[in-house]
Protein backbone atom coordinates (compact mmCIF):
# COMPACT_ATOMS: atom_id res chain seq x y z
CA UNK A 1 0.00 0.00 0.00
CA UNK A 2 1.25 3.43 -1.05
CA UNK A 3 1.69 5.94 1.61
CA UNK A 4 1.93 9.51 1.82
CA UNK A 5 2.98 11.84 4.64
CA UNK A 6 1.08 15.29 5.48
CA UNK A 7 2.58 17.79 8.10
CA UNK A 8 -0.01 19.80 9.24
CA UNK A 9 0.05 23.03 10.60
CA UNK A 10 -1.99 26.02 11.21
CA UNK A 11 -0.87 28.47 9.14
CA UNK A 12 0.79 32.08 9.53
CA UNK A 13 0.16 35.61 7.86
CA UNK A 14 4.23 35.29 7.57
CA UNK A 15 5.15 33.82 4.94
CA UNK A 16 8.76 32.66 6.29
CA UNK A 17 7.19 30.08 8.73
CA UNK A 18 5.23 28.35 6.61
CA UNK A 19 8.21 28.22 4.48
CA UNK A 20 9.43 26.64 7.63
CA UNK A 21 7.15 23.99 7.87
CA UNK A 22 7.61 22.88 4.22
CA UNK A 23 11.34 22.69 4.75
CA UNK A 24 10.39 20.57 7.75
CA UNK A 25 8.37 18.28 5.52
CA UNK A 26 11.06 18.01 3.14
CA UNK A 27 13.54 17.36 6.08
CA UNK A 28 11.34 14.37 6.72
CA UNK A 29 10.92 13.12 3.29
CA UNK A 30 14.92 12.94 2.90
CA UNK A 31 15.13 11.61 6.66
CA UNK A 32 12.84 9.07 6.44
CA UNK A 33 13.46 8.13 2.18
CA UNK A 34 9.74 8.87 2.42
CA UNK A 35 8.41 9.81 -1.70
CA UNK A 36 5.55 11.22 -0.73
CA UNK A 37 5.08 14.02 2.15
CA UNK A 38 3.53 17.19 1.71
CA UNK A 39 2.89 20.48 3.97
CA UNK A 40 -0.22 21.59 4.74
CA UNK A 41 -2.09 24.27 6.38
CA UNK A 42 -5.65 24.82 8.06
CA UNK A 43 -5.25 28.53 7.40
CA UNK A 44 -3.36 31.57 6.14
CA UNK A 45 -1.09 29.12 4.02
CA UNK A 46 -1.14 27.06 0.97
CA UNK A 47 -1.76 24.31 0.07
CA UNK A 48 -5.04 23.60 2.68
CA UNK A 49 -5.18 19.88 4.13
CA UNK A 50 -7.95 19.40 0.86
CA UNK A 51 -5.45 20.34 -1.46
CA UNK A 52 -2.43 18.13 0.21
CA UNK A 53 -4.28 14.82 0.02
CA UNK A 54 -5.29 15.69 -3.93
CA UNK A 55 -1.74 15.63 -4.80
CA UNK A 56 -1.31 12.42 -2.67
CA UNK A 57 -4.12 10.52 -4.06
CA UNK A 58 -3.49 12.22 -7.67
CA UNK A 59 0.06 10.38 -7.28
CA UNK A 60 -1.43 6.98 -6.43
CA UNK A 61 -1.30 7.32 -2.69
CA UNK A 62 -3.55 4.89 -0.69
CA UNK A 63 -3.22 5.54 2.68
CA UNK A 64 -2.52 8.90 4.08
CA UNK A 65 -1.29 9.81 7.55
CA UNK A 66 -1.65 13.44 8.90
CA UNK A 67 1.06 14.25 11.58
CA UNK A 68 -0.10 17.95 12.92
CA UNK A 69 2.78 20.07 13.69
CA UNK A 70 0.73 21.27 16.61
CA UNK A 71 1.82 21.50 20.03
CA UNK A 72 -0.88 20.78 22.11
CA UNK A 73 -4.45 19.24 22.06
CA UNK A 74 -6.84 21.78 21.40
CA UNK A 75 -9.37 23.35 19.16
CA UNK A 76 -8.19 22.82 16.05
CA UNK A 77 -6.97 19.32 16.77
CA UNK A 78 -10.08 18.55 18.21
CA UNK A 79 -12.86 20.02 16.34
CA UNK A 80 -11.23 21.37 12.85
CA UNK A 81 -8.94 18.20 12.40
CA UNK A 82 -11.25 15.78 12.40
CA UNK A 83 -13.76 17.41 10.32
CA UNK A 84 -10.78 17.77 7.27
CA UNK A 85 -9.77 14.26 7.77
CA UNK A 86 -13.44 12.93 7.51
CA UNK A 87 -14.34 15.27 4.55
CA UNK A 88 -10.81 13.72 2.93
CA UNK A 89 -12.42 10.32 3.55
CA UNK A 90 -15.63 11.08 2.12
CA UNK A 91 -13.81 12.30 -1.33
CA UNK A 92 -11.40 9.67 -1.43
CA UNK A 93 -13.41 6.90 -0.66
CA UNK A 94 -10.40 3.89 -1.12
CA UNK A 95 -7.97 5.95 0.72
CA UNK A 96 -6.93 5.15 4.21
CA UNK A 97 -6.58 8.42 6.64
CA UNK A 98 -4.76 8.09 9.65
CA UNK A 99 -4.36 11.12 11.84
CA UNK A 100 -1.31 11.42 14.69
CA UNK A 101 -1.15 12.88 17.81
CA UNK A 102 -0.04 16.80 18.46
CA UNK A 103 3.83 16.58 19.90
CA UNK A 104 2.95 17.11 23.15
CA UNK A 105 4.22 14.37 25.91
CA UNK A 106 6.81 13.32 22.66
CA UNK A 107 10.36 12.54 24.99
CA UNK A 108 11.90 14.62 22.02
CA UNK A 109 10.63 18.03 23.55
CA UNK A 110 11.85 18.34 26.60
CA UNK A 111 15.60 17.48 25.05
CA UNK A 112 14.94 20.11 22.36
CA UNK A 113 13.88 22.77 25.38
CA UNK A 114 16.82 21.65 27.18
CA UNK A 115 18.83 22.29 24.86
CA UNK A 116 17.24 25.52 23.61
CA UNK A 117 18.31 26.89 27.53
CA UNK A 118 21.47 25.69 27.59
CA UNK A 119 22.44 27.73 24.22
CA UNK A 120 21.24 30.76 25.43
CA UNK A 121 23.43 29.67 28.89
CA UNK A 122 26.32 29.24 26.41
CA UNK A 123 25.61 32.58 24.42
CA UNK A 124 25.25 34.72 27.60
CA UNK A 125 28.32 32.97 29.24
CA UNK A 126 30.25 34.25 26.09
Amino acid sequence: MTTGIIVFAHGSRVESANQAVRKVASELARAGNFPHVEAAFLELGEPSLAGAAAKLVDRGVERILVLPYFLTLGLHMERDLPRLTEDISNRYKGVEVLVGLPLEGHPALVKVLLDRSLSILRSRNS
